[in-house]
């Protein structure tokens, strides 16, 4: 049945009224707010005379509403107070080897895919996360975004499972950013060090699933051919490497890799499966060595004596030290507790010279030293510090301050009361001398927590007398806890 004259002028009128539309939203903002005005000229909604004598709609104010006067200031206002709000989400930049590098003030969609994507993985495999660890993770994550300090770990002797999800999806995140950015990101860019081959299998099955978001991560480890490996390596070139020490500096010196440009540098169990312990620092040394950049570091270590010196030249300063629980024995480790018994104000004082002299003389590494003294006891300090023997002392301050010289070592020993004393100041030290034991345990471990904040190893020296014994119980157990050695007073006081 043939279409009516007026169906096919409906038709016509329709398509265009749809191009005009069309060619409206083509036209400059000027010309919209004109074609707009004449619109409601037509409609009959002209409330006042919009002709070339009164005022013309603008891109601000299309609908002519405002009638050419300007915006009130109380508008102004708000909007200004609405910016620093919207603060809370603004980027910031940080320089990294001289190149701009975006730290986010929450972490990007991209870095809750990887690690959705890795606890998928789980669910298929049917193996449930353990624990929320989202706390610890966004403390490394902003540790690795600014750059700023290397990470120590001390939760355990190894990284957990949730652990190295965090870690690796947080260096996934970095890469993305960079390379959106338009910064070249070299490859390898992850150096993970595993002690064992079971270590190395495990870190790889974790890194797997992100090979779907174009981070491919590669394992070496004695389990398999050195020639097996060589042909891997020449045929991809992976965004990660998982590797035990041994391996890979066979496969350096082949140069079938170079780690030279790493960013990310993790050390996986330091210590452990370890029994020669010389050798094993050694090869952590040559690789640090190859690297020529100025890497990131992340250690995961426990308490081990014999690799805190290690720890200290693997990570340098300024450190973060990261832990999954707030217990003082992960706090604490690597940083040394000494208890001294005084019986007098006058032993203390002696005491305090006997230490600080066999600091000098042992050509202790530390350059600072904090002497907290009670207000009383403090101005007294001016008397003994000159009788200080082989010492010079140079730059001394009213407030009691000075530095001591050895020979060609210096050490910077300031002086505070108890009174004026703010924790937050005790962690710029990495040895503290308390002249007075706290009057709690719990004060105490506070000043031990804070001394391991930003610093590998540390010494607290701390006084006990005749009226601390009723803590002396407490300190056993907690020295004990610490694997610090417990003086034989402190059993005597607690027997």
């Amino acid at each position: 049945m043939a279409k009516g004259d007026d169906a096919i002028r409906r038709k016509k009128n329709k398509s265009s009224r749809k191009r005009m539309r069309s060619s409206e939203s083509a036209v400059s903002a000027r010309i919209s707010a004109i074609i707009a005005s004449k619109r409601r000229r037509k409609a009959g909604k002209r409330r006042i005379c919009e002709a070339m004598c009164y005022s013309l709609p603008t891109p601000d104010d299309p609908f002519n509403d405002r009638h050419g006067k300007k915006e009130p200031e109380e508008k102004k206002k708000k909007k200004s107070k609405d910016i620093p709000g919207e603060k809370k989400n603004e980027k910031k930049l940080v320089f990294e080897n001289g190149k701009n590098l975006v730290e986010q003030s929450c972490p990007s969609k991209f870095l809750i895919v990887c690690l959705n994507t890795i606890k998928d993985a789980w669910r298929e495999e049917g193996e449930v996360e353990e624990c929320d660890i989202s706390s610890w993770g966004l403390d490394l994550w902003r540790c690795c975004s600014n750059g700023l300090s290397n990470v120590l770990d001390t939760s355990g002797p190894c990284a957990t499972r949730e652990q190295i999800a965090w870690l690796v999806s947080s260096v996934s995140d970095i890469v993305a950013r960079k390379e959106k950015q338009g910064i070249l990101v070299s490859s390898p860019c992850l150096l993970y060090i595993v002690p064992t081959q079971e270590k190395a299998v495990q870190v790889r099955s974790i890194c797997k699933p992100l090979k779907a978001l174009g981070i491919h991560a590669v394992s070496l480890h004695p389990g398999a051919s050195i020639q097996h490996q060589l042909h891997g390596l020449k045929n991809c070139e992976p965004e990660f490497l998982v590797s035990t020490p041994g391996r890979l500096l066979e496969l350096v010196s082949l140069k079938a890799v170079d780690i030279s440009s790493v960013s990310f540098l993790v050390i996986d169990g330091l210590g452990i499966g370890s029994d020669e312990e010389i050798r094993y620092a050694d090869k952590l040394n040559s690789i640090k060595e190859t690297i020529t950049s100025s890497p990131h570091i992340v250690v995961f270590s426990d308490h081990c004596d014999q690799m805190a010196a290690l720890a200290h030249n693997l990570l340098g300063e300024p450190i973060t030290r990261l832990s999954l629980n707030d217990s003082v024995t992960s706090r604490s480790v690597f940083i040394s507790q000494h208890v001294h018994y005084c019986q007098s104000q006058e032993l203390k004082i002696t005491k305090i010279q006997e230490i600080i002299l066999q600091s000098m003389h042992d050509n202790c590494k530390y350059t600072k030293m904090l002497v907290v003294m009670k207000s009383e006891n403090k101005n007294g300090l001016t008397s003994w510090r000159l009788n200080l023997e082989n010492c010079s002392i140079t730059n001394a301050s009213s407030s009691g301050s000075f530095s001591l010289n050895h020979r060609e070592k210096t050490m910077r020993v300031v002086v505070k009361d108890e009174e004026s004393l703010q924790l937050d100041k005790v962690e710029n030290f990495e040895m503290v001398f308390l002249t007075d034991f706290p009057s709690s345990m719990k004060e105490y471990v506070g000043i031990l927590k804070r001394i391991a904040r930003h610093s590998v190893t540390g010494v607290l020296h701390s006084l006990f007398c005749q009226a601390d014994a009723h803590l002396a119980k407490r300190l056993v157990n907690l020295l004990s806890e610490c694997k610090q050695a417990v003086p034989q007073f402190l059993l005597d006081f607690d027997s």
